[in-house]
């Protein structure tokens, strides 16, 4: 069903509401529309090829605004090397409709952690720095805690020097920290 579709459904819907002596306030329309959009979209991401998805999924690990650096490519006429994909087959419309949420569920999806496993992190986990000052440690996973959502996964690091550091929000909040 398409947006318009769905959205003359709604009115429809309130319509019905009024006839019926029970009208809707404002807030509670833009609730149920939202909730209702929110449940009937897919995720763009979807459309991909696996290969072309792990661009974008590398690409926006280590861009923080990225989309902004594809725009700038697009308008400056420069070619945007393995994502040009996405200007060439899928263009703007595409690219605004992507969510940090669309994002994470393939990230949680594709990049499960396993004890043993070797990363890098920022150091932007335990200092505030520039972006341009970012700098990346090699350790390995040694304690991971499971949880039933990603927000909640917490890991655990040990650097090669043998200091260890715990990972809030490993898969969430923190996952453009660590490669």
């Amino acid at each position: 069903m398409s947006e318009f579709e769905l959205d003359l459904l709604l009115q429809k819907a309130f319509e019905q509401c009024e006839r019926f002596g029970h009208p809707l306030d404002p807030e509670q329309k833009e609730i149920l529309r939202s909730t209702l959009h929110q449940e009937t979209r897919s995720n763009p991401l979807t459309q991909l090829t696996d290969e072309q998805r792990q661009a974008v999924l590398q690409f926006t690990q280590n861009q923080p605004d990225w989309k902004t650096s594809l725009l700038n490519d697009w308008l400056q006429n420069r070619d945007s090397g393995a994502m040009q994909f996405v200007r060439d087959r899928y263009g703007l419309a595409w690219l605004n409709s992507i969510t940090a949420e669309d994002l994470a569920a393939y990230r949680d999806r594709e990049t499960q952690l396993n004890i043993g496993d070797r990363i890098e992190v920022s150091n932007t986990l335990w200092e505030w720095v520039q972006d341009d000052d970012r700098e990346w440690y090699i350790c390995t996973v040694i304690g991971l805690t499971e949880a039933e959502n990603s927000r909640n996964t917490r890991c655990t690091i040990r650097f090669e020097n043998g200091q260890e550091y715990d990972i809030q929000g490993v898969y969430d909040w923190n996952r453009s920290n660590w490669r």
